[in-house]
């Protein structure tokens, strides 16, 4: 497939009009929901802000590679924007980006459009490219330069067969490269290109592996790890590290692997890094671990993959909740065979019976790498039998990480024939026994009876107290607007509902759906404050909070974050007490106004997120300047 499959003159712009970073993505996003590439332009537009978060896609050069893949995409594409006089997108080299190339992938794209669009990653390292791009004054010259610049790519590959080192011999060393990003459609390959045509200027023998989109390519073996002088890891994701052990690793983000390629060849030919010692954890681990955000990092990595389980389960649980309150019961008049069906797959026997494994698995394979998943995954199911909820969960996860850290420094001294056995025989026997033998004899039942202590604390509260907590998670759902303080508040709300405590929860969705509907009504009641795009961008976040997204707010907080980040708090946090305050209670935990007539007083609660949703829609209205 050809880059000019992905990209064509509907989803082209030879003339940007924007002059800052959130107008490039508002524009080039436009453009691809123009042209009919989008299913939903606000869900994509943060997805890329999301991608934004994690570090800048100015890479430099004048270049800046916005990218997502997200099911906001109907159809992978490629969309060019060209700016002659510039526009600050934070790019690494602190210069003005003039290339733009919006990636859209969708979540199904095939390994074809995949590594098409990495291609085009690749293809912007020639800097006679990117002049030839930027005096481009047509589409169509756009459209020739980047397949004339294809055939000259293709005919040097079959020349070389992009051998597995560079060709310029052994007499310097051998160096070894792994590049990684969250996404892994753009940097991961820009990095492994800038790495491979420095080592290959500086005489290097070298070889680089890619952890992208369509997987690991060009995998790193034993016999390459066992000859080279040093690594260097490029990522800004896990990557399987303990085959590195012994062996100086450098590890730096995937953007050094762009930037610096020079100064990274130069320290690993000097050795100039510390020896990989197989512990499971890289400096930066370390580093964060110090300062208390490596524990948060686990935590939150176990809650991210939870997640999908909770929406999904819930969903399905809601639904039986149609047929009847109890029409899951057998025993019940209101019995309903699909009901059953719906409950057992969303419910106890289905996806939520894994919601304490599954964060527990995932705390410790982010601490301990793939080895300590299996652990986790035991502690945490050992936990969720004895009733030991989330809390349980959390502590297996941590403990069955740290054992299995343990375990690879104890079994670091065995001989190095026994390697291949540790992940599938020593690791699982004995981590599984260790955290398992701890839960059940000395964590399970402390943590049981402090959950029923929790249990009886949350259905016990009426009052001041509940209205507080109703503020507080009410608040909390609004400061990051998915991010983890949502998710903290969001996964306190489903431990309330595994406690039989259904008022919290209400308070968190209701929380949840008013920065979006607050955002909607402001665009719609005071029109002058926003822009025909924010307008247009508005109406549709109606639709999103009321189907609890509150990441339907996102791009509006990025472009002013002081106003609206504190004006849906408040509004949030109204809506929240004011659902604590008139006692609504909600059993499922996902659905915003689809699952409303599931709430006990429907009509209070729809009140309390309508106050919510007008408090921040004037605020918004009142405090904002007029647009010029």
């Amino acid at each position: 497939m050809k880059i000019t499959d992905l990209l064509k003159l509907d989803t082209i712009i030879i003339d940007l009009k924007s002059d800052s970073k959130q107008a490039v993505i508002d524009e080039l996003s436009g453009k691809l929901a123009e042209a009919g590439r989008l299913n939903d332009v606000e869900a994509f537009k943060a997805a890329i802000l999301k991608r934004e978060e994690q570090s800048t896609t100015g890479i430099g050069e004048g270049i800046a590679i916005p990218h997502a893949k997200t099911s906001a995409v109907k159809v992978p594409a490629i969309c060019f924007g060209k700016s002659v006089k510039g526009v600050d997108y934070e790019s690494l080299d602190g210069m003005p980006a003039h290339l733009f190339f919006m990636i859209a992938a969708s979540e199904g794209a095939n390994s074809d459009h995949l590594e098409t669009l990495s291609r085009l990653s690749s293809l912007l390292m020639d800097e006679q490219f990117r002049a030839r791009l930027l005096s481009a004054s047509t589409g169509d010259e756009v459209i020739e330069i980047i397949n004339q610049k294809e055939l000259e790519a293709d005919a040097a590959e079959e020349e070389d067969q992009a051998s597995t080192y560079s060709e310029s011999g052994h007499e310097k060393g051998k160096v070894l490269a792994v590049t990684a990003c969250p996404t892994g459609i753009a940097h991961t390959y820009m990095a492994a290109d800038a790495l491979k045509a420095k080592a290959k200027e500086m005489g290097i023998d070298f070889k680089v592996e890619t952890n992208g989109s369509t997987g690991i390519k060009n995998a790193l073996t034993a016999a390459d790890i066992a000859e080279a002088d040093a690594i260097i890891v490029a990522a800004d994701k896990q990557v399987e590290m303990d085959r590195f052990n012994g062996k100086h690793v450098i590890i730096v983000p995937v953007a050094q692997g762009i930037r610096k390629t020079e100064e990274l060849l130069t320290r690993a030919m000097k050795q100039d890094a510390p020896v990989y010692k197989g512990s499971g954890k890289d400096k930066s681990n370390e580093a964060d671990t110090k300062s208390g955000l490596g524990i948060y990092k686990h935590l939150m990595n176990g809650v991210s993959n939870m997640l999908p389980f909770v929406v999904g389960g819930g969903i399905l649980i809601a639904l039986s909740f149609f047929f009847g309150i109890e029409a899951a019961d057998p025993a019940s008049p209101q019995y309903n065979p699909i009901a059953k069906a719906l409950s057992d797959i969303g419910g106890g026997n289905g996806a939520f019976f894994l919601l304490v494994p599954i964060l527990a698995g995932f705390i410790a394979s982010s601490i301990a790498d793939r080895p300590g998943f299996a652990p986790g995954m035991v502690g945490g199911l050992l936990a969720a039998q004895a009733n030991a909820g989330f809390l349980g969960g959390l502590i297996a996860g941590f403990l069955a990480g740290y054992v299995v850290l343990l375990l690879k420094k104890v079994f670091s001294k065995l001989p190095h024939t026994l390697e291949g056995i540790k992940p599938v025989l020593l690791y699982p026997v004995f981590g599984m026994l260790i955290t398992g033998s701890i839960m059940i004899f000395l964590i399970n039942e402390p943590v049981t009876a402090i959950n029923q202590g929790l249990t009886n604390w949350l259905q016990g509260l009426s009052g001041t107290n509940a209205i507080f907590l109703g503020l507080i998670l009410g608040g909390m759902m609004a400061v990051d607007m998915g991010g983890p303080i949502n998710k903290a508040a969001f996964t306190f709300g489903i431990a309330a509902i595994e406690a039989s405590s259904f008022g919290p929860h209400a308070a968190v969705m209701a929380g949840g759906m008013v920065p979006p509907l607050g955002i909607a009504l402001a665009t719609t009641f005071f029109k002058s404050k926003f822009s025909e795009t924010e307008r247009k961008s508005g109406f549709t976040n109606y639709f999103m909070g009321a189907s609890f997204i509150t990441e339907g707010a996102i791009p509006f907080a990025a472009a002013d974050p002081l106003r609206v980040i504190v004006s849906s708090v408040i509004g949030s946090a109204t809506a929240g007490a004011l659902s604590m305050a008139f006692k609504v209670t909600l059993p499922a935990p996902h659905g915003g106004i689809f699952v409303v007539p599931l709430v006990n007083h429907p009509f209070l609660y729809l009140l309390a997120i309508l106050i919510g949703s007008i408090i921040t829609a004037l605020l918004l209205g009142v405090w904002k300047k007029k647009k010029q």
